[in-house]
């Protein structure tokens, strides 16, 4: 029995030892306004670009010969922002240098005018994949001391940060060798946030279990990755068409699809239901409404959020012990109000797809929103929108 349970605890040890955490950033700020020489990376590897809005970070990563899984998490605080912020976190090919782009030495993808730029795959570039979709919620940490006074009674205290953990496995084909990772918030105070970045690998231990060659093709990415692009404001007049290329020998497509619908105050595309379509060849194979109505599930993540008052009729246990019935002003906090695919402090799940008639070749994807409505003045409707297909070798 001895024996047995030794040759357990070294099987797990083995297990153990395959996982390797790579620490991309720990408690780096991004914000806007910042004063940095966007010109080199800084003593911790971070290039610091748009003022503070996006950092870069170059990672080695090492090759794989068996099955391994991949997972991402982001860990986020509130430096002094207290409003919710788009977010992503995204993959630079090694051919790709954003220190380059940045000082203008090499182009991004050309794209439908000058400020929509790296759209879609053009030019022989191709749009960043994106590994994870965030939004921001209100304030937590940097108000988290209840400062504000508004936490409501059914939470028991504010947490301090949020964090985010999502299987990247299908992407782990980018995850070998040298490549850049970005994160870009929406950030528009000096204050801005505190984030942390961990990438896991974990190889299989099994000789057998051969790794099945796979690939990524970048389809588009209507998210701000540089800081010259402009919101991704055309779906309300005009569909979004990339053209891609599937090599020989590609087998099992699978199409991923993240969209976040924003902007045009209460009755916008953040808060109404829209329907989103994707064609391939001109064939539907995805067509949902992005929506989330468990907002309040994260409201001890929003001590920042406004807070209105709705009065209600409440029932309630009286003195008696019989319910009896009154009018009360209840608090319903902005953090609660569903939206279009995400929630002030949830991260956005991929929509996955499999494109079993996807041969090699090219083919035409195009992204329809018919109902997205119009920016007109201070109302930025817009609809951050990105897809790539992995396909087995």
């Amino acid at each position: 029995m001895k024996k047995l349970f030794t040759l357990a605890a070294a099987v797990l040890t083995t297990l153990a030892a395959q996982a390797q955490k790579f620490q991309v950033f720990d408690n780096t700020p991004v914000h806007a306004f910042g004063q940095y020489d966007e010109s080199a990376p800084d003593s911790a590897g971070v290039l610091h670009a748009g003022t503070g809005r996006y950092i870069f970070k170059k990672v080695t990563f090492p090759k794989y010969q068996r099955t391994t899984t991949a997972t991402i998490t982001l860990t986020l605080a509130s430096n002094g922002d207290r409003w919710d912020k788009s977010g992503s976190c995204f993959i630079i090919p090694p051919c790709d240098d954003p220190l380059r782009m940045i000082q203008g030495k090499a182009p991004l993808a050309p794209g439908a005018d000058s400020t929509f730029m790296g759209v879609t795959p053009q030019g022989g570039k191709a749009p960043y994949v994106e590994l994870l979709r965030f939004m921001t919620p209100f304030g937590v940490g940097h108000f988290s001391d209840d400062r504000l006074g508004r936490k409501p009674v059914y939470i028991p205290f504010w947490e301090k940060q949020v964090q985010w953990t999502q299987d990247i496995s299908q992407l782990i084909s980018m995850l070998e060798g040298e490549a850049w990772i970005g994160i870009w918030i929406d950030s528009w105070t000096t204050e801005g946030y505190l984030v942390s970045l961990d990438i896991t690998l974990d190889e299989s231990p099994l000789k057998c279990d051969k790794a099945v060659p796979s690939m990524v093709i970048p389809v588009l990415n209507t998210v701000p990755y540089i800081g010259s692009q402009s919101l991704a404001t055309s779906f309300a007049s005009n569909d979004l068409t990339a053209e891609i290329t599937v090599p020989k020998g590609a087998r099992n497509a699978r199409l991923y699809y993240i969209t976040t619908g924003h902007g045009g105050h209460s009755g916008g595309d953040e808060f109404t239901k829209q329907q989103n379509l994707v064609f391939v060849d001109g064939l539907p194979v995805l067509d949902f409404i992005p929506w989330r109505d468990d907002c309040a599930s994260f409201r001890r993540f929003n001590p920042g959020s406004g807070v209105w008052l709705i009065k209600r009729n409440a029932p309630y246990i009286g003195r008696r012990g019989e319910y009896e019935t009154k009018e009360i002003e209840e608090s319903l906090a902005s953090s609660d109000l569903s939206r279009s695919n995400w929630c002030p402090g949830s991260c956005i799940v991929p929509e996955s797809v499999a494109l079993p008639g996807l041969t090699p070749g090219t083919h035409k994807v195009t992204v329809s929103i018919p109902n997205a409505q119009k920016a007109v003045g201070d109302k930025l409707n817009h609809w951050l929108v990105s897809a790539y297909i992995v396909c087995d070798l």
